[in-house]
């Protein structure tokens, strides 16, 4: 009977470990209000999504989530604290605690999903990897970069991607792989290679750090799907709920035609769904350890998700992109949130 004693010994430390884990897991809400502001790890400079200015004022997609799970839990957007991290660092400063949340235009794969101890609370920025390249060049499509040096980023998912499409294509070329977008974008700048590859929107951020930018251009093609939005770790169900359901009022609150405008207007609105979103009836705070108000804050305080992404990467910033797949499954996009009820 030793044998059973030992395994029946193994299995409860093992369970005990486990079930240790989990409550100290979930823990993120309490550590963060109890330290007054959410950490947020974001990239290290991305125009539209997450940059910094001279003054350390930080504004972007990426941001104004982080910004929207503080007016959530806070009902204050500014009890925020962002630190800058590179694609390497990323996931370690989410796995080790240093940040709460990782919103850092990081794609959403199996692999990461599944072998990282994170988990993907939704999709605040829908992408796939494309080209950038001089006009100079002579390149209408991606078919046309056989034999090119190409300058990316270490640790995404754009290495794999690159090499798969070439391969599948029969086609060469030279990588020149660098830490940052940043040192990308300078070796490209800089005549090292020929061409800069990441995601689409990410190219349109770049490209305006260019002395020249109508010098370049975005080639039509686009290889892969990158689904971009916010991360957390795996183990603590009330944060990962807090966090998704965060991006999502924002997406129902535009599908129900409630801005940052008019939000103390719909507060008095008949519509049931206007209602529970708001928190002006129903127990939807409740349910996620959040103020009752909690939808209004957050609207209120950042704007639904048309104010947000017209406000960082829409037609009238410099990146000017469209809404194009990012717009609502009603007007002819993929943007879908479940209904606050």
């Amino acid at each position: 009977m030793k044998w059973l004693t030992s395994v029946l010994a193994t299995t409860t430390l093992v369970v005990g470990i486990g079930a240790s884990n989990a409550a100290s897991a979930a823990t993120t809400l309490k550590t963060v209000k109890d330290r007054g502001y959410v950490q947020c790890g974001v990239s290290t400079g991305l125009p539209g999504f997450s940059q910094a200015d001279e003054k350390g004022h930080w504004t972007g997609l990426d941001v104004d989530t982080c910004r929207a799970i503080a007016a959530a839990i806070f009902g204050d957007a500014t009890k925020v604290k962002f630190t800058p991290l590179t694609a390497k660092e990323r996931f370690t400063a989410l796995q080790s605690g240093e940040i709460d949340v990782l919103i850092r235009n990081t794609t959403w794969t199996l692999t990461r999903d599944a072998a990282l101890g994170v988990n993907f609370a939704g999709t605040n920025y829908y992408d796939g990897q494309g080209f950038l390249v001089r006009k100079s060049l002579d390149a209408k499509s991606a078919k046309d970069l056989d034999g090119t040096k190409i300058c990316l980023q270490a640790a995404t998912t754009t290495e794999q991607t690159l090499a798969d499409y070439f391969r599948e294509n029969g086609m060469k070329y030279q990588p020149l792989v660098f830490d940052t977008s940043g040192q990308t974008l300078t070796g490209f700048a800089s005549g090292r290679c020929d061409v800069l590859t990441s995601d689409r929107a990410q190219l349109a951020a770049l490209r305006t750090k260019l002395d020249d930018p109508a010098s370049t251009k975005l080639l039509p093609d686009v290889i892969s799907k990158e689904p971009l939005g916010p991360v957390v770790r795996q183990g603590d169900d009330e944060w990962f709920n807090i966090v998704k359901w965060v991006l999502f009022t924002q997406i129902d609150a535009e599908e129900l035609g409630v801005t940052s405008k008019n939000v103390d207007d719909m507060t008095k609105s008949d519509d049931p769904s206007i209602q529970r979103l708001l928190g002006s009836s129903g127990d939807m705070g409740v349910k996620l350890n959040l103020p009752a108000e909690f939808g209004y804050d957050i609207i209120k305080e950042v704007g639904n998700y048309a104010e947000m992404f017209n406000r960082n990467v829409g037609p009238d910033t410099p990146l000017g992109l469209k809404r194009g797949i990012n717009a609502l499954w009603t007007n002819g996009g993929i943007l879908y949130a479940p209904p606050v009820r």
